[in-house]
């Protein structure tokens, strides 16, 4: 099928339903999974019957089944057909929410959690879906939404969290996500059609257990090094383990006919430099998430401390959810007019900005909100640039794999993130009573640490080529490129 009639499909399937709010919601409700048991981790010892040690392996297992699935599901989205794997990954989030709201023992919630990761591939997929689908006047706008929904589930998922298990039973939660799951799975099955643009062929099986191994080799050190020792063995082991596997994957992958990731195309400049600066987003955007809740739960005692409870702290970051949707017109306004490379750079120059408000203002709970609704002003503006110059560099059958992989560079990006900030608030440390909290100087220089990746991420976008402008103004980055098929 031609680039042409596709589109021409695509409007009709777009015509049919509410495309973009489907899609919205489903990605909303994955997003939540992230932060769904937040606020009964420091009881999960007690309630999963086994060590804080084991019991940390219900965030760890999300986290990186939802780095393994992303570039996976991808390419059997552009393989097999974007809404099949829509569907399955609604499956396995509606699975794994019923496996942990009927569970008290450990491996099943670990088990009900991975599955919740894997359904991660709805985020790159679902964006794919909506390039294919729509008409191109629309996608801009359409992907803006999509990436600012993502800070929604997030934000507003922390303090309805914290509620829920405040007043009532904690497998609710899972309860309540299933429920969401079954409700967009339903949506999905009856008012979206197939994606007109797939590219049949042979998966590569061992391709994707290659960078499977890789990647949990380099990432569980990232999660569990704090409580193994960065310097231990096995974090060492991990670590080095990780990047042997992936240079013996990527020189398979450059060989094999067919590969899970074309890393040719990946090696593009625009592509290239796109995911560099998409995995500095991730670092320097998630220091709210891990920091600001600390902040605003420390002790008053200290000085500094706002004193308090997880409800209020997940409240008074609620916000910064709603600004983020806010600000993705304006995104999608920017792209059109002046391309999504400015997009980006402006994105990150208001992160960075937020940062540094907050360096100023940390004395009051409304600095804080002030401070998160400006870092999440510009995530709300940068998070659609980075699917736009990604599907404005490769061809139409390689959208979902490359978004795919953009969503792991994002994803390693926040685990890294979630490494270094926990170790300079562990270092940065100190005992009040028997509690060892971090001290001003800490949280400072987090949001010094996170200014300086927005800074880094500014030079290497500046690395991206200009996108060609056509006469009608339409930036090409949110349309196929021309030249991407060559």
């Amino acid at each position: 099928m031609s680039s042409s009639s596709a589109r021409a499909v695509g409007s009709r399937t777009a015509a049919s339903g509410p495309v973009t709010v489907v899609i919205t919601l489903s990605c909303v409700v994955i997003s939540l999974m992230q932060t769904l048991i937040v606020p009964i981790i420091p009881k999960l010892p007690q309630l999963l019957h086994t060590g804080p040690s084991n019991a940390s392996w219900a965030v760890t297992a999300t986290l990186l089944a939802a780095a393994v699935v992303t570039p996976i599901a991808g390419r059997l989205g552009d393989m097999y057909g974007k809404r099949r794997v829509i569907v399955a990954s609604l499956v396995l989030v509606v699975a794994g929410s019923v496996l942990c709201a009927v569970s008290d023992s450990l491996v099943p919630v670990i088990t009900g959690r991975a599955l919740q990761g894997l359904a991660t591939g709805v985020i790159p997929v679902g964006i794919s879906f909506l390039r294919d689908v729509l008409p191109a006047e629309r996608v801009g706008g359409a992907v803006a939404l999509v990436s600012a929904a993502l800070g929604v589930g997030g934000a507003v998922g922390l303090p309805a969290s914290a509620a829920i298990v405040e007043y009532a039973d904690w497998h609710v939660l899972f309860w309540l996500a299933a429920a969401l799951g079954a409700v967009c799975l339903a949506l999905v099955v009856t008012l979206l059609r197939e994606s007109p643009n797939q590219s049949p062929g042979r998966f590569d099986v061992l391709g994707a257990i290659g960078l499977a191994a890789g990647l949990v080799c380099l990432l569980l050190p990232a999660t569990k090094g704090a409580s193994w020792g960065w310097t231990s063995g096995s974090t060492l082991g991990l670590f080095a383990g990780g990047v042997v596997i992936l240079l013996l994957w990527g020189v398979y992958e450059l060989r094999v006919a067919q590969p899970l990731v074309d890393l040719r195309v990946t090696a593009r400049r625009p592509v290239l430099f796109t995911n560099l600066a998409s995995l500095l987003v991730g670092f320097s955007m998630y220091a709210t998430s891990l920091v600001l809740p600390q902040l605003l739960q420390s002790p008053a005692a200290t000085g500094y401390g706002l004193g308090q409870s997880t409800l209020a702290a997940g409240l008074a970051l609620a916000p910064s959810g709603l600004v983020m949707m806010a600000f993705a017109p304006l995104s999608a306004r920017i792209t059109a007019r002046h391309g999504a490379r400015v997009t980006l750079l402006t994105g990150l120059c208001v992160i960075g900005a937020g940062y540094g408000v907050g360096l100023l203002l940390m004395a009051e709970v409304w600095q804080i909100i002030v401070m998160s609704m400006i870092v999440s002003a510009g995530v709300g503006i940068a998070y659609a640039a980075s699917p736009a110059l990604i599907m404005g560099a490769v061809p139409l059958t390689e959208t979902a794999s490359a978004n795919g992989l953009n969503s792991l560079m994002r994803s390693i990006g926040t685990s890294s993130s979630s490494a270094v900030m926990a170790a300079m608030l562990a270092t940065m440390s100190t005992q009040l009573g028997p509690v060892s909290v971090p001290t001003e100087h800490g949280f400072r220089m987090t949001y010094v640490v996170a200014m300086l990746a927005a800074a880094a991420a500014v030079a290497v976008t500046l690395l991206i080529p200009r996108a060609p402008r056509p006469a009608g103004g339409q930036d090409t980055a949110a349309v196929p490129a021309a030249s991407a098929s060559r």
